[in-house]
C-alpha cells in the first residue's frame, strides 16, 4: 500500500522542500554584515604610499676601480655643451675611414635601449638598464679603454616597449644628474659617485611617463637640476647639492610630459627654458626673482608624441616639430620681460617643409639641417638643409640614393657624422651649399642604433639597442 502512494509522497516531500528553501532565501539578508567600501577607510594604503611598490633610488653602489685621466674634452649632456649638436674641439677627425675602417677602441654590452653617453674629463657616463637584475644602472667607464670603474644602481621592474632606457645623464665637475624609464630622478657625487639624492616623480609630481618610457634628458644649469615633470607641475629646478626644490613652475593646464627636453634661449633681455610637452609649448623664466615663472605659452603645437626638442634659431625664432604625421611648427617670440607673446610664422605637414620624428634638427651658420620622417612623401629619409626663416623651402637634399633612417647626425670638426638605424656611419661635409658625401662604413650589426652621439678629445661614441662602441676618429 505504501508502495503504491510512494510517487505522490515524493512529489510533496519536494513541494515543502522547495517552499522552505524559498522561505529561508527570502527572509534572509547576504549583506547584512557588509559595510560600504569608502576610500582611505578600507585598510589598504594608496598606490601612491604603497611601501611595497616604492624604489630605492640610488641604493646600491659598486666601486670596480680606481682611475684618473688626463683628457679634458666634454659632452655634459644630450646636445653638448651648447644644446646644439656641434662639438667646438680644436682636433682634426677622419673624414675618410679608409680600407680597414676606423680603430674601434671598446664595445659595451647595454640593455635594450637608446641610453647615450655623456662625456666629462676621460670619463664616460650612461644610465643603463638591467634586465636581469630589473635596475637602473649608472654606469662609469674609461673614456680610453671602456673598463667600468664604478656603477650606482637601484631596483625597479620596467617592461620592455621597444627598447627601455633612452636619456642622457648630465654632468659637471660636481655633480651628475640622471632620469630613469620610469621618472626616478637621482644625483649622485662626480668624485665618487656618492648618492646625494633621488626624486621620484610619478609619486610627488603625479607624472604620467611617456608611453615609450621617459626619453627626457636632464641638465644642469649654476648647480640646479632642470626637469620638466608635468603633473603637479610643468618644470622644477632642483638645487644638486641637497636636493631641496627652488622653484616649480604650476601646469594648471595639466600638461603631460613629453619625450622631448628642456632647451635654454635668452630673448628680450631674458634667461628662459623652452618646453615642448604634451599639450603645448612653453617659456619658463631661468633667473632672477622670477625664476620659474611662466613667461608665454603657446597651445598651437601640442600633438600626443614630441620626441625632437625645440630648436632655438636666430632673432627670437623657434622650430617645433614631431613624428606621425604632426609635422612642424616656426614661430617668432616678440616683446620683453613681462610682456611676451608668440606669433606662429609657419605650421605645416611632414610632405611641406622640414620635419623630424626622432632626431632634433641642427642650426648651423643660418641654416639648418635634419632627416625626414617616412612620412615626408619623395624626399622621404633624406638629410636636407633649409633656410630657418622659410622652413617649407628646402635648399638641398642627399638625394634620393643616399637616404638614412631615425638615428643621429651630429658636427664636427667641420663635417656631418650620421648613424643610421643598421649602424653604418657615414661623413659628410658639413657644406651650406650641397651634400658632400665623404665616406660611410658599417661598424655595428645590430638594429634600431638611434642614441644620440657624443664625441670629446678626438672619440666618437654610439650605440645600437644593444651595444654601445667606441671609436677613434683623430686625423
Amino acid at each position: 500500500m505504501f508502495g503504491k502512494n510512494l510517487p505522490r509522497f515524493l512529489i510533496i516531500l519536494l513541494a515543502l522542500i522547495s517552499i522552505t528553501v524559498f522561505v529561508l532565501w527570502f527572509v534572509h539578508d547576504p549583506v547584512k554584515n557588509l559595510t560600504t567600501s569608502i576610500p582611505g577607510l578600507d585598510n589598504r594604503l594608496p598606490r601612491s604610499a604603497d611601501t611595497n611598490n616604492i624604489v630605492k633610488i640610488g641604493e646600491k653602489f659598486t666601486l670596480l676601480k680606481e682611475y684618473s685621466s688626463t683628457l679634458t674634452g666634454k659632452w655634459p649632456h644630450f646636445r653638448g655643451a651648447d644644446f646644439d649638436n656641434i662639438n667646438k674641439e680644436n682636433i682634426k677627425l677622419i673624414d675618410n675611414f679608409g680600407k680597414d675602417g676606423p680603430k674601434i677602441i671598446w664595445k659595451l654590452d647595454m640593455g635594450e635601449g637608446h641610453a647615450a653617453a655623456a662625456i666629462f674629463n676621460g670619463k664616460v657616463y650612461v644610465l643603463d638598464y638591467n634586465e636581469a637584475k630589473k635596475s637602473d644602472v649608472l654606469k662609469c667607464l674609461s673614456l680610453e679603454t671602456g673598463e667600468e670603474l664604478w656603477r650606482r644602481f637601484y631596483a625597479v621592474h620596467i617592461k620592455r616597449n621597444h627598447g627601455i632606457s633612452r636619456t642622457i645623464p648630465a654632468v659637471n665637475d660636481k655633480y651628475i644628474v640622471t632620469i630613469g624609464p620610469k621618472g626616478h630622478v637621482m644625483c649622485v657625487s662626480t668624485l665618487n659617485g656618492d648618492l646625494l639624492w633621488g626624486i621620484d616623480l610619478e609619486r610627488e609630481y603625479k607624472t604620467e611617463i611617456p608611453f615609450w618610457n621617459t626619453g627626457q634628458c636632464p641638465f644642469i644649469d649654476n648647480d640646479v637640476a632642470v626637469i620638466a615633470t608635468g603633473g603637479d607641475a610643468i618644470m622644477i629646478g632642483v638645487d644638486c647639492a641637497t636636493g631641496k626644490v627652488l622653484w616649480k613652475t604650476p601646469n594648471p593646464d595639466k600638461w603631460k610630459m613629453s619625450h622631448s627636453s628642456i632647451m635654454p634661449m635668452t630673448f628680450g633681455g631674458k634667461k628662459m627654458y623652452v618646453y615642448s610637452a604634451i599639450g603645448g609649448v612653453c617659456g619658463i623664466s631661468a633667473e632672477g626673482s622670477d625664476v620659474g615663472k611662466l613667461l608665454w605659452k603657446t597651445t598651437e603645437f601640442g600633438p600626443n608624441v614630441v620626441a625632437p626638442s625645440p630648436v632655438i634659431l636666430n632673432n627670437g625664432k623657434v622650430f617645433i616639430t614631431a613624428g606621425y604625421g604632426v609635422g612642424a611648427m616656426l614661430f617668432q617670440l616678440l616683446g620683453s620681460v613681462g610682456n611676451f607673446s608668440v606669433k606662429v610664422i609657419q605650421k605645416y605637414l611632414p610632405t611641406e617643409g622640414v620635419a623630424s620624428e626622432q632626431q632634433t634638427p641642427i642650426f648651423y651658420k643660418g641654416l639648418m639641417f635634419a632627416i625626414l620622417p617616412k612620412d615626408a612623401g619623395g624626399l622621404r629619409d633624406q638629410f636636407v638643409c633649409c633656410n630657418p626663416d622659410d622652413c617649407k623651402k628646402i635648399l638641398w637634399s642627399s638625394g634620393k640614393d643616399i637616404r638614412f633612417g631615425l638615428g643621429p647626425y651630429i658636427i664636427a670638426d667641420g663635417k656631418f657624422y650620421i648613424v643610421d638605424d643598421d649602424g653604418t656611419l657615414t661623413i659628410a661635409e658639413a657644406n651650406t651649399s650641397k651634400f658632400v658625401l665623404l665616406s660611410k662604413t658599417k661598424l655595428m650589426d645590430g638594429q634600431d642604433a638611434w642614441g644620440p652621439i657624443a664625441i670629446a678629445d678626438g672619440k666618437l661614441i654610439m650605440r645600437d639597442s644593444k651595444q654601445m662602441i667606441c671609436i677613434d676618429i683623430k686625423k
